[in-house]
């Protein structure tokens, strides 16, 4: 069976959405890129909060539970965003289904649990799991080059995102160009 899913799971500024644009044009046939940033950008504002208190998610005007980043750089989810993103990783799915490659650029935040929710949204299709590594201080210095995050949230997701979780392939965007890297995966993806 022909791979159809690329899961890019790693830190925010490991190098995965640069990886997912090199392995577009790697791959002889058109890979969309869908991740957690797409989904985070489609929900409606009261959903999003730039900061918390670290310990609340952000409230939207209606009581229901978005997803917010406190002040250290933690993500901090509630149960409507939790809701949205299983629907989220179902829909994926099904564009999988319908017979459209996917490469799926995520942050793994619950480790295991997180890939446990995205393997059963994809039983039954080929998947490539690759783990995107990166320094945590590379990370960091990425982080502040963008200027679009909260400081620290780099160096906490480094390590985090890959606890527990099991990948057909690893590779270190601090380490290898993007090019590199996105040759190892493409070298992984069965026809």
């Amino acid at each position: 069976m022909p791979t159809r899913v690329i899961m890019l799971n790693g830190g925010s500024s490991s190098g995965k959405s640069t990886l997912a644009r090199r392995l577009q044009d790697l791959l002889p046939e058109a890979w969309l890129t869908l991740g957690t940033d797409t989904l985070v950008d489609a929900l409606p504002g009261r959903l999003r909060s730039s900061h918390t208190d670290g310990a609340a998610g952000a409230a939207g005007a209606d009581g229901t539970d978005g997803i917010g980043i406190a002040d250290s750089g933690e993500v901090v989810t509630g149960e409507e965003f939790r809701r949205l993103d299983e629907a989220w990783a179902r829909g994926v799915a099904a564009i999988v289904r319908a017979g459209v490659p996917v490469v799926v650029d995520e942050v793994f935040l619950g480790g295991p649990r997180s890939q446990a929710r995205w393997r059963a949204a994809l039983a039954g299709t080929d998947v490539l799991w690759v783990g995107v590594r990166c320094d945590p201080e590379v990370a960091a210095a990425r982080e502040a080059a963008r200027g679009d995050r909260v400081g620290g949230m780099a160096r906490l997701q480094a390590e985090l995102v890959h606890r527990g979780v099991e990948y057909d392939l690893e590779v270190d965007s601090g380490k290898g160009t993007p090019e590199d890297c996105a040759a190892a995966v493409a070298g992984r993806v069965t026809r």
